[in-house]
């Protein structure tokens, strides 16, 4: 893993301004930096190096041996050294060991359609002196981070928001996407002008414009055509077990250790599992824990990590550490938080840093794939034709038991609104999924400033996050769970889960992270699993279950999903209200233009007074407010 920059201008670029990109992306890549520039001055490539495989001879930028190709990679690509003696056959000449050489000759070889033929988690950028282009490349799910501006004909491309920010892109805040929360669209984030490459598509930077064009996405049958499947449940279990298995095996490829994150939850795992079958020595399991037990899975992760073999290293989490390092994790993320949870893993990643680990499993994206979490659940559970009224009734109850640490945050009461009125027109029926990020937009509204312009104030991120995606191709007539799969994996999965749960808050101490549940091979396969495979009844991610079987403790396998969350305040002297209040008296807090202080500060005072079951709900929109304030300041924004 590493960070890139790529920019085409008419004037040339100063090397104070690159150097200074540099050493803003250093946390992605410690081990070396590189520059190339054209000989017009008007293009530079910058690359910092994280050093997994090629130790010794992986130096980027890369240059075709013609000298017209030139290319930044960021990220892993599996299968590399097939496609590697595949090419050298072909007359391509390797100079280094890296898996990122593929990307040059792939490129000399087919184009764009490269693309097609790259396996794992990156973002590439080629720069093409006959073409007079540059071609900016993401991984299909959006594992890893690539953002563009356009400013006066002026085309920049990096890693993260802040080196566009050094390179010369005015930091200004977007008030759709700073105010649209969870419901936000691929392509947009909180920066005016700046946007995402979405996942699985490709840019063409060209004469000073940026175009983006699909190279893959995630195909799921219609429900008719899942009705046609014949096979066996033997069957989608057994082939799901060969392509996930397939995907771990390709992941523990380094030339460096590689280790794993562990939860109490089935998919780190049966991740963990996996991998370490194919192990002669341990691997090393690190788990957060935590003061509440009802947050706590630590005796459940030791318990897994001694079954399969591996060694456990519990990384204990206070609420101090949270507050004291909310701010850090803004930092790196670029985005606004709900939760302490990317803090958590902004501390885990430190901690497993400082262990001297690069490389680690984990298990993000199996719910994306599988309808893990609660919501999902109640959208399969409701477009069930097998169960009774009473029967979907009862089971809906099972779930609010089980789901005390969370059931406020993801498993709101419905939102009557005109943006969710407008969703039930486009989709024909009202989901859970989208329910969850309409209330917690909701839940922050009251707060706003009364001088928000009203055309902020009424923009609907859910309608505008729906109308960007290929619905009449992609989402009608598929089962209902199905269709959130997409529809989620286009928007909650990059923008946040794969930002502030996984490759930000990874990437902020060095730490590359590998995902085996978003490797393409295994999300076509999921895709192909049958809608009660995926969720039975209530019982989410069934056919992980049976698939990863011989290799989970019974209590990993009984248990019902537990999203990944952090304590909420418990006390008057919890360290968190004291962060709250210092961030919300900061200048940065009257500069902000989103939110409305007095209100902001009555709703402290009353957080206190929540229910325990509805207050990390409550907190999660002064953890926005927060967030907002801190980007503010962090990033000087206009």
């Amino acid at each position: 893993m590493c960070g890139i920059f790529a920019v085409m201008t008419r004037r040339g670029l100063s090397g104070d301004r690159c150097d200074a990109a540099l050493k803003l992306l250093e946390h992605r890549g410690p081990d070396g930096t590189g520059i190339w520039t054209s000989r017009d001055r008007q293009w530079t490539l910058g690359h910092t190096r994280l050093s997994i495989i090629g130790l010794r001879n992986g130096s980027q930028p890369m240059t075709s041996p013609d000298g017209a190709v030139h290319v930044v990679v960021n990220g892993e690509f599996y299968g590399y050294r097939e496609l590697r003696e595949r090419l050298r056959a072909a007359g391509y000449r390797f100079s280094t060991d890296s898996d990122s050489e593929i990307a040059v000759h792939l490129y000399q070889e087919r184009g764009m359609q490269a693309a097609t033929l790259l396996r794992g988690e990156f973002a590439v950028v080629i720069a093409d002196e006959r073409q007079r282009a540059m071609y900016a490349i993401r991984d299909r799910f959006g594992v890893k981070p690539l953002y563009y501006a356009v400013v006066n004909g002026d085309v920049f491309f990096a890693s993260e928001i802040k080196a566009l920010l050094a390179l010369g892109v005015p930091a200004a805040w977007d008030l759709e996407g700073a105010t649209g929360g969870m419901g936000r669209s691929h392509e947009k984030t909180e920066f005016a002008g700046i946007s995402t490459v979405p996942p699985g598509c490709y840019a063409i930077a060209r004469d000073g414009a940026v175009r983006i064009y699909p190279y893959w996405d995630w195909e799921i049958p219609t429900a008719e055509q899942m009705r046609g499947d014949t096979r066996s449940e033997a069957e989608v279990v057994e082939e799901f077990r060969e392509v996930l298995s397939d995907a771990v095996r390709q992941r523990l490829v380094a030339d460096v250790e590689v280790a794993s994150y562990l939860s109490g939850g089935i998919d780190s795992c049966a991740v963990l599992g996996l991998a370490q079958q194919e192990m002669a020595r341990p691997i090393r399991a690190f788990t957060l824990t935590f003061e509440n037990p009802l947050y706590d899975e630590a005796s459940v992760a030791e318990a897994q990590a001694k079954h399969v073999g591996a060694t456990y290293h519990p990384i204990p989490i206070t609420g101090r550490e949270i507050a004291e390092s909310f701010k850090d994790a803004i930092w790196y993320s670029e985005t606004q938080m709900f939760n302490g949870h990317g803090v958590a893993k902004y501390l885990l990643s430190r901690a497993v840093r400082a262990a001297g680990i690069k490389v680690v499993f984990t298990g993000e994206g199996a719910d994306e794939m599988l309808g893990g979490y609660a919501y999902y659940r109640i959208d399969a559970l409701n477009d069930n034709a097998a169960l009774s009224a009473d029967e979907k009734s009862a089971l809906l109850d099972e779930m609010l038991g089980t789901n005390a640490a969370t059931r406020a945050l993801l498993m709101p009461e419905q939102v009557d609104s005109p943006e969710m009125q407008a969703v039930e027109r486009r989709l024909g029926w009202m989901p859970a999924s989208l329910n969850m990020a309409a209330a917690q937009a909701n839940s922050v509204a009251p707060l706003f400033r009364d001088d928000l312009p009203a055309s902020v104030r009424e923009f609907a991120p859910l309608v505008s996050a729906l109308d960007r995606l290929p619905l009449a191709q992609r989402v009608a007539g598929r089962d209902h769970l199905n269709q959130m799969l997409y529809v989620n994996s286009k928007t909650v999965l990059p923008n946040f889960i794969l930002n502030y749960l996984a490759d930000r808050m990874e990437m902020a101490h060095s730490i590359e992270g590998r995902v085996p549940f978003l490797d393409h091979h295994v999300a076509e396969v999921a895709a192909r699993v049958p809608v009660n495979m995926k969720v039975k009844g209530i019982r989410e991610k069934h056919v992980l279950r049976e698939a990863a079987k011989d290799v989970l403790i019974p209590e990993v396998y009984d248990r019902q999903k537990h999203p990944f969350t952090t304590p909420p305040t418990r006390n008057k002297n919890d360290p968190m209200l004291t962060f709250y209040r210092d961030t919300f008296a900061s200048q940065a807090a009257n500069d902000q233009p989103i939110y409305d202080m007095k209100k902001v500060a009555t709703a402290l005072d009353q957080l206190l007074e929540c229910p325990d079951d509805q207050r990390i709900a409550v907190e999660g929109g002064l953890q926005r407010v927060a967030s907002v304030i801190v980007m503010q300041e962090l990033f000087s924004m206009a």
